[in-house]
């Protein structure tokens, strides 16, 4: 029987629904709703499609949404001042500064710059050690999710074996040290495979839960998995097609059509994890906002 499809998509409109609420009743109170300043550096396109949909879902939650478009000439001090300013305005909230940025800009010193408690992408150092540490702060919003997907699809994380593949700063490694978390979405044995992993296929098949978020397309089929696994595959992926009018078609990490066929759920791409991860944009910044100038 095929998986179970995990809707993403569906979820995320239930929480930002739910944000909205929050916001309407915080406006009552304090007239002054959350504000998210998204910072765009060039003109490269899929990092214009995110940025609109980000400032759209703000709009529909009710947020002010800045949006502050500069040249990919723009110059690291520059684009520093504009982190300055945002620090400085008690209208933000939150701070994006949307990556990748031009190669001649530092993306270290930019987050580095941001101020940590409106860090809403929970990029900064200090964000990444209170993470680490377990303690109260800023989580990245891709891993949030995920963690948010298998709460609220009941699967059960405590004593489960969790194979994270990848081990990057934004996914991989955030979202291992909250799968070890104590609490609901945690409590499990985590394993991270890269790159320099001898047989991925032998640890993938012992994992109950596979998070994909190495980044290379379909490379997970379904002869890697444990039969009945949870499947969140987090890439993001084009590959030519023909066929589409466009030339090409997204995919996962994940071989979707070979993977259903055995594990019991599974993501779908697009539809899966992404949808999330712009409603844990929108609660970071409501936290924030709680945080900075609280209701009571």
């Amino acid at each position: 029987m095929p998986a179970e499809l995990i809707d993403g998509k569906a979820i995320a409109a239930t929480i930002r629904a739910d944000i909205a609420r929050q916001v309407a009743e915080r406006q009552a109170v304090l007239r002054r709703p959350p504000g998210l300043a998204v910072v765009l550096i060039g003109d490269d396109p899929a990092s214009h499609s995110y940025v609109r949909s980000k400032t759209q879902a703000c709009q529909e939650a009710g947020f002010v949404s800045i949006q502050i478009d500069r040249p990919a000439q723009t110059t690291q001090q520059e684009l520093l001042d504009i982190v300055d300013g945002l620090n400085a305005n008690p209208v933000v909230d939150g701070i994006l500064v949307q990556l990748p940025l031009p190669r001649h800009i530092d993306p270290d010193a930019v987050i580095e710059r941001i101020a940590p408690d409106k860090d809403v992408d929970g990029f900064h150092p200090v964000n990444v050690g209170r993470l680490a540490l377990g303690q109260s702060g800023f989580v990245p919003c891709t891993p949030k999710g995920i963690i948010e997907l298998l709460v609220r699809s009941q699967v059960p994380t405590r004593g489960a074996l969790a194979v994270v593949v990848g081990r990057s700063n934004i996914v991989g490694k955030p979202v291992a040290q909250l799968l070890m978390r104590k609490g609901p979405g945690g409590d499990a044995t985590v394993v991270v495979c890269h790159t320099g992993t001898r047989d991925l296929a032998a640890m993938t098949r012992q994992a109950d839960i596979l998070i994909a978020a190495a980044g290379q397309p379909e490379t997970i089929d379904g002869s890697m998995l444990k039969p009945g696994a949870v499947v969140i595959d987090v890439g993001v992926n084009r590959i030519a097609d023909a066929s589409r009018a466009r030339g090409w078609r997204l995919v996962g990490d994940v071989a979707f059509d070979s993977a259903r066929q055995v594990a019991a759920r599974i993501t779908p791409v697009p539809g899966g994890v992404g949808p999330m991860t712009i409603a844990m944009l929108l609660q970071n910044t409501l936290e924030s906002a709680q945080r900075r100038d609280p209701m009571e």
